[in-house]
């Protein structure tokens, strides 16, 4: 029986959907084919529309590729569905989060004609994994103080307290950071987050030897000199970068993808986790207000010497400071 008008123009908008989201390096009918366990031509039959998805076949597409059917055919009016990856407190669950994060990461790097736009009310979390010392900071705190992971109530922090597969996906997220094209838009209280975590750390007694506290302050540090020399070069690892100083408070950490004509946006929640969606009402108007944002902040990458001196500058002393009051505790 030939599938009804109804039932292709359904198939129609999800297979719309899916070439959308699909990165440019896959091959559709090769990955529809293998996922499905079908030949190649039973998968050009179905992206044809000439035989109908199962459903079964729907719910495996959809699986794999993190497919909203709610998103695809119910968003309406003032409704947008989302994405997240659900946190619990656990080791095991949070090491999942870091590798959906990767994978989320590596997808966009891989993508052609990709740009992410980063809105930083604190600094980016791909930033906060600059090194291995800061990044083992970050997780400790995350999992800690954050999600409230048993193991780590009783326990304070040291370089080795942090299992080495949860440093090495760390790793290759930054990595994958700094290989994909991007705009990041920072205040000058965007650093602020992270020093008030450390000397809350610090005079809280949460760190085994004291003096690590100061060395995390100097990986920030560090970190920001990489930034400054990416800003000047325009260009972080083989991948073009764009720095802004917003005089504007930011509210929230947003990050907006755009790949040719496909969008995605980010907005966080609960710290460090995100809301995802591709709705197309939503990626535009956070692209509006993205766009106003960069329209009333300075670039500070490239020729903006001065004005990227300045505001490095100010970063630095805020760091020296609370080095400073630990130093005088």
């Amino acid at each position: 029986m030939a599938p009804k008008k109804q039932d292709i123009d359904m198939q129609l908008l999800f297979i719309a959907h899916l070439k959308q989201i699909v990165p440019a390096h896959i091959v559709l009918v090769d990955d529809i084919a293998t996922l499905l366990n079908i030949s190649n031509d039973s998968a050009y039959r179905r992206l044809r529309c000439e035989t109908e998805f199962t459903l079964d076949e729907t719910y495996k597409i959809c699986a794999h590729y993190r497919i909203s059917i709610d998103a695809l055919f119910s968003n309406k009016g003032n409704s947008v569905t989302c994405n997240y990856t659900k946190l619990t407190n656990t080791i095991d669950n949070f090491e999942g989060y870091l590798n959906s994060l990767l994978q989320q990461i590596q997808q966009i790097q891989k993508t052609e004609g990709v740009k992410l736009i980063y809105a930083a009310q604190e600094v980016p979390i791909f930033r906060s994994l600059h090194s291995d010392k800061l990044a083992a900071f970050k997780l400790f705190y995350w999992q800690r103080s954050v999600l409230n992971i048993p193991e780590y109530q009783n326990e304070k922090f040291t370089w080795d307290i942090i299992p080495p597969q949860q440093l090495a996906i760390a790793a290759a997220m930054h990595k994958a950071y700094l290989q994909t094209n991007s705009v990041e838009i920072w205040t000058h209280e965007t650093i602020q987050t992270n020093i008030k975590q450390v000397e809350y750390y610090f005079e809280s007694g949460a760190f085994k030897h004291p003096a690590d506290a100061i060395v995390v302050l100097n990986e920030l540090k560090d970190m920001l000199l990489q930034m400054s020399t990416e800003a000047e070069n325009e260009s972080k690892r083989d991948a073009p970068f764009a720095l802004y100083n917003s005089d504007l408070t930011i509210g929230t950490n947003c990050i907006h993808v755009k790949a040719n004509d496909k969008l995605m946006s980010f907005i966080s929640f609960n710290s460090f986790n995100s809301l995802g969606t591709n709705n197309q009402q939503f990626c535009d108007e956070i692209e509006q207000w993205m766009r106003n944002l960069i329209k009333k902040s300075t670039l500070i990458s490239g020729v903006a010497e001065k004005q990227r001196f300045q505001f490095f500058n100010k970063t630095y002393k805020a760091i020296d400071a609370c080095i400073a009051r630990i130093n005088n505790f």
